[in-house]
């Protein structure tokens, strides 16, 4: 949710199961930092999660994995709740690279956080070749990589938590191919772009997702 939309958003959903997510956060409480919006604004206003690293910021804002990892913490620390963005470029897709790209964010992004932390954050995984381009991965491709995602964060925190986190599908996913990506054992949610804008494709992802 744009921060300009976040109160009005917050109003209309009162009393529904709807939570309302902002679409980035800076790690630091205050300071010389224009045009940020920091996690104690964002808890002040009553928002529940907040996208961190998502492909367009690192490209175009020059984020890192190690400042996901600075806002993950940050975000915790006021009581929200990361949907912590990785994935592959297609370069790394096509040179082959991409489970040891995708298993690197999610390590450095989910450093010194602890197990019932990790259990409560969301992971989404946005192939960026596919993103905004009408590009899908494949069910298949898309669950790998997710499976690619939990066996990681098994080897991290073990099995238990491997089993809560939530991982999302976030690459073009819409009305037509929601329910094969859902219908995937690691696939737990989408995260939805572009399709978010139509109504009547979003009732169909949401009920596909029922």
């Amino acid at each position: 949710m744009p921060f300009v939309c976040i109160p009005a958003a917050l109003t209309a959903s009162e009393g529904s199961n709807i939570k309302i997510a902002a679409q980035n956060m800076h790690w630091e409480e205050k300071g010389a930092y224009t045009g940020e919006v920091s996690g104690a604004m964002l808890k002040d206003l009553g928002v529940e999660y907040v996208i961190i690293g998502h492909s367009e910021r690192r490209e175009y804002f020059a984020e890192t994995n190690e400042t996901v990892n600075l806002k993950a913490h940050a975000a915790f620390k006021y009581g929200l709740k990361p949907i912590i963005c990785v994935g592959e470029s297609l370069l790394q897709r096509d040179e082959g690279v991409t489970a040891e790209h995708v298993r690197y964010q999610v390590k450095v992004a989910l450093k010194d956080l602890s197990a019932e932390q990790v259990e409560s954050l969301i992971i989404a995984y946005e192939p960026i070749w596919a993103i905004g381009t009408g590009k899908t991965a494949t069910a298949q491709q898309a669950d790998e990589v997710c499976g690619i995602i939990r066996n990681t964060i098994k080897e991290l925190y073990g099995e238990d938590t491997a089993e809560k986190i939530r991982i999302q599908y976030g690459g073009s996913m819409n009305a037509g191919n929601a329910e094969e990506l859902l219908s995937m054992p690691n696939i737990d949610g989408g995260l939805i772009g572009g399709a978010s804008l139509k109504p009547d494709d979003f009732a169909a992802i949401i009920k596909a997702a029922d």
